[in-house]
């Protein structure tokens, strides 16, 4: 593993020689500290667990780890994309979407006379809910050089409906 590590290693005891970083079947990753030395690293690794939104820096909104399955087999058949990924952050809110398979991940060797590939790559996007995170979310708020709320209205439901089936189920 790179760019992250485990926090189990789980029973290994059936390896005897190269014994695996990891031997659990639904292990929890976590994010290595800034300063962790360049031969353990990635690219989009080590941010110490502080991601951005998108919308406050793009560069900054990414995580990566590799991981190398050890028994997934070696084709493209018998690989299998991993199911229910968990972003677990402080207090709940995180929601993310199934593995999409993306381009293979390339490596240039130390010597950069060789470029390798992953046998497959895949992309998990986790998104935040305020509505999972908490019961009464932080809302618009109008602001007017008038002091008058029907200058600068906030927009019907500007938290959002939790139940749109209902009238008045507007977040007040």
């Amino acid at each position: 593993m790179m760019g992250g590590q485990t926090t189990e290693q789980g029973d290994c005891s059936r390896f005897k020689g190269n014994i695996p970083h990891c031997c659990k079947k639904d292990p929890t990753v976590v994010d290595l500290l800034p300063g962790t030395p360049y031969n353990q690293q990635i690219a989009n690794c080590c941010k110490g667990g502080v991601l951005n939104s998108w919308v406050q820096d793009p560069a900054t909104a990414a995580s990566s780890f590799q991981v190398s399955v050890g028994q997934a087999g070696t084709t493209n058949k018998t690989v299998r994309v991993p199911k229910n990924f968990t972003l677990k952050a402080p207090g709940p809110g995180y929601t993310c979407g199934p593995a999409k398979i993306v381009k293979p991940s390339r490596f240039v060797t130390a010597d950069k006379r060789r470029v390798t590939q992953a046998l497959m790559t895949w992309n998990v996007t986790c998104t935040y809910s305020q509505f999972l995170a908490q019961k009464t979310p932080t809302c618009c708020v109008s602001l007017s050089s008038f002091y008058n709320e029907t200058i600068v209205p906030c927009p019907q439901c500007a938290c959002g409906c939790q139940n749109t089936s209902q009238p008045g189920s507007c977040v007040e």
